[in-house]
């Protein structure tokens, strides 16, 4: 009887993705197309587990990146609800913003990156912004890979519920939250990464009102005003295809900041953040200094590392009321959410990136069993 049930629920979701397709709306239904404990076929030659790779249903770029994105301003954007979470990357002077009602319908964006500065340009580089809805991880990913500009689709496959992107130059496979490919010509390439931040729309307004935000105009016709996959985001129970490792400490949907420091993970949680609007953590992990500026109500972490190229560490405090300024050091220089001085003597420096982003717990734990939780 179990089966014939699942039999039919595959054909329901089968029917619908294919009414959809003929509509060009591909509905990502958040139910597997195939069985999520059946693993794909072919050939050996991955770097992870291939009976732990499953097709996640709609095909290679069945779920269709989007290449070359249109921007608006803020004041033009009118489908973003308040609390809506944005992905930002500076680009010298400017901010860019990626909203997730849009990311969880395409999952990648290929997007050419120019930084200017006092009207000059100093840098013009790809960024491929990677996003798993069933994670809820936002990568940035540099699209000059081995020597040569490429750009990444979604090939359909996952891996612990993680999404793995191709890339088109070689048609090889990748793990998001691996940070490398995992079959293929490239297979042993670890990517190199853009730093991205995620908060609230309505942060996003307060902290950059000149942002641009990437807007509707995609060439699909989606409905970017509906969350496609029903209560996945809030319902703990429901991780749909199997992972490899689970951990109940924390509820398997709540949203935390993992920090990696040679592929050992530390993750902090926005309670650790609630007793001021914008709070600071320092602490030390796997041989690094470590800081973490952090608002709960405000819906953002981010991290950096706390040592500085002339070998001094800081101490920061969190400063209120004054984003994108987020904390002041002892030195009484004053410092930015993307962790560069803005004002004091030490103006124009960067504290050293460390690769962080944000995702749902249970995909932290499942990639790095028995990973360090921070506590004050």
């Amino acid at each position: 009887m179990k089966q014939v049930i699942k039999i039919v629920l595959v054909l329901f979701v089968l029917i619908n993705w294919s009414c959809s397709k003929d509509n060009n709306e591909i509905t990502p239904t958040g139910t597997p197309t195939t069985s999520p404990t059946t693993p794909i076929a072919g050939s050996d030659d991955w770097l992870i587990p291939q009976n732990e790779v499953r097709d996640g249903g709609p095909g290679k770029d069945g779920i269709p990146s989007i290449e070359n994105p249109n921007f608006s301003s803020i004041e033009q954007i009118d489908f973003l609800e308040e609390q809506d979470i944005v992905i930002i990357v500076e680009t010298g002077e400017d901010i860019k913003a990626y909203p997730h009602p849009i990311l969880d319908w395409h999952e990648i964006v290929n997007d050419d990156i120019i930084e200017m500065v006092n009207g000059e340009l100093v840098a013009n580089s790809s960024l491929s912004l990677t996003y798993c809805p069933l994670t809820g991880t936002a990568i940035g990913w540099d699209s000059n890979v081995a020597g040569t500009k490429t750009s990444f689709g979604v090939s359909g496959l996952l891996y612990n519920s993680n999404l793995m992107p191709y890339d088109r130059a070689t048609d090889s496979y990748w793990s998001q939250m691996e940070h490398k490919c995992v079959k293929g010509e490239l297979a042993g390439t670890e990517i190199n990464t853009f730093h991205v931040l995620e908060m609230s729309f309505s942060t996003l307004k307060e902290t950059y009102p000149d942002a641009q935000v990437m807007n509707t105009s995609t060439g699909f016709n989606r409905d970017y005003q509906r969350y496609p996959y029903g209560d996945y985001r809030t319902n703990n129970n429901s991780i749909i295809f199997p992972v490899s490792n689970t951990d109940s400490r924390v509820a398997s949907k709540e949203r935390v900041l993992g920090v990696v420091v040679d592929e050992e993970v530390i993750t902090y949680r926005f309670p650790s953040f609630s007793r001021q609007t914008i709070n600071v953590a320092q602490n030390r992990f796997n041989g690094r200094n470590l800081v973490v500026f952090g608002s709960q109500s405000k819906n953002f972490m981010t991290a950096y590392e706390n040592i500085l190229p002339d070998g001094t560490v800081l101490s920061f405090e969190a400063v209120q009321d004054a984003l994108p300024i987020v904390a002041q050091d002892n030195e009484g220089n004053q410092w930015d959410i993307f962790g560069k001085a803005v004002a004091g003597p030490r103006t124009g420096e960067t504290l050293p990136e460390v690769l962080n982003y944000i995702g749902y717990w249970f995909s932290w734990a499942t990639f790095n069993e028995g990973l360090e939780i921070y506590e004050e």
